[in-house]
């Protein structure tokens, strides 16, 4: 609000100075100045669009760390098909396959894990699916092993 109000006044300001001094020329200049505050003011918002468009990993998520924290809980012994996009500008999904040969560990173990996810690396939602490992399980678009 307030690169509003800045840039009304100083648009304000210069129709006073060009009906004062004739100056045309400073009619040109400060469109481009609006157009200057207005990019710089977007811009987050437009690369945050297109982040969550592309379902790309949203920033300040390290696919590094949470994949080290799945693969070192009791039981894991692969982690594979790991996704993480925005949901939101705030909210962030993660699916993601957990080999554990011994079977599922129980609902206990698995919402202890998903709260975890959701406290220390921001995810709101977590789909875990748990793999005996007796095949192969890998998605198509699994690029994390490239």
């Amino acid at each position: 609000m307030a690169a509003d109000a800045a840039i009304s006044a100083a648009v304000a300001i210069s129709g006073l100075v060009i009906l004062y001094t004739n100056w045309t020329w400073l009619d040109p200049v400060m469109s481009l100045f609006v157009v200057a505050v207005v990019v710089v003011g977007t811009w987050g918002l437009l690369r945050d669009s297109v982040r969550m468009a592309l379902d790309a990993v949203p920033p300040g998520v390290s696919l590094q760390d949470i994949r080290d924290y799945l693969a070192g809980q009791p039981g894991v012994t692969d982690v594979h098909d790991l996704h993480v996009w925005a949901l939101s500008t705030t909210g962030n999904a993660l699916s993601a396959h957990l080999v554990m040969p011994a079977g599922h560990p129980g609902d206990e173990s698995i919402d202890a894990i998903v709260v975890t996810l959701r406290e220390r690396f921001s995810m709101q939602h977590a789909t875990l699916q748990v793999d005996l490992g007796t095949t192969e399980h890998r998605c198509a678009m699994d690029h994390s092993h490239d």
